[in-house]
């Protein structure tokens, strides 16, 4: 970490965030640690937290709660949100699907988003994608009725993949005829700006968890 992103995990770690190694059994007591009943957001993937700060802060009615593995980025994310006064904001180090299969209640969540998670272009490493038939059921299981999965990525066999997959969910339905239109509130990152400009736009995909 920078000098900078250090003294940030000094000064608000032990308040926003939680590593999963550390987490009790059960599910995590998401009102106690919010201090406040409120519809439940979970990202996977926070990266640097230039969207995730974005996101949080146009919605202060929801307890939006973010995981990723890189230590760095939830730094840097922990930054952006004391320079914006943002305290609807949790951070979880450590793999999503253990949170999720372990740490989160079904039909806890209200919204479950996924932007551009890393494709492992290589075919021989498809099975490392995240997702997949069993994990899609995993948060199909932990969505509210009701609840959204919002997904996005760059990379065209990726989404087509993510379209075939979630449409295959019995759980869930997609409100689309395929794509989703991008939504207006996911701002454009500097790496997604880099791979419209290399040619490689980018698909958003909503499937909405049924009753």
């Amino acid at each position: 970490m920078t000098s900078g992103q250090a003294r940030a995990w000094q000064r608000n770690w032990e308040r926003m965030g939680r590593d999963l190694a550390e987490l009790p059994p059960g599910p995590l007591d998401t009102d106690a640690w919010f201090g406040r009943s409120a519809p439940l957001v979970l990202e996977i993937g926070s990266g640097m937290g230039e969207t995730t700060a974005r996101l949080a802060a146009a919605e202060p009615e929801v307890n939006y709660l973010a995981v990723e593995v890189y230590q760095p980025g939830l730094a840097q994310l922990m930054m952006r949100a004391e320079a914006g006064g943002i305290d609807n904001l949790r951070l979880v180090r450590g793999d999503a699907v253990v949170l999720l299969a372990e740490h989160l209640a079904p039909g806890s969540l209200t919204e479950v988003r996924i932007f551009f998670p890393d494709p492992w272009p290589k075919t021989k490493h498809h099975k490392r994608r995240l997702v997949q038939p069993g994990f899609v059921a995993l948060v199909a299981d932990r969505l509210r009725p009701g609840g959204r999965l919002r997904l996005a990525t760059d990379w065209a066999p990726y989404a087509e993949q993510m379209l075939e997959v979630c449409q295959a969910e019995p759980a869930l339905r997609n409100p689309h005829p395929d794509y989703a239109p991008r939504p207006e509130w996911r701002s454009v990152t500097k790496f997604e700006d880099r791979a419209n400009t290399a040619g490689r736009p980018s698909h958003d995909l909503e499937f909405e968890r049924l009753g």
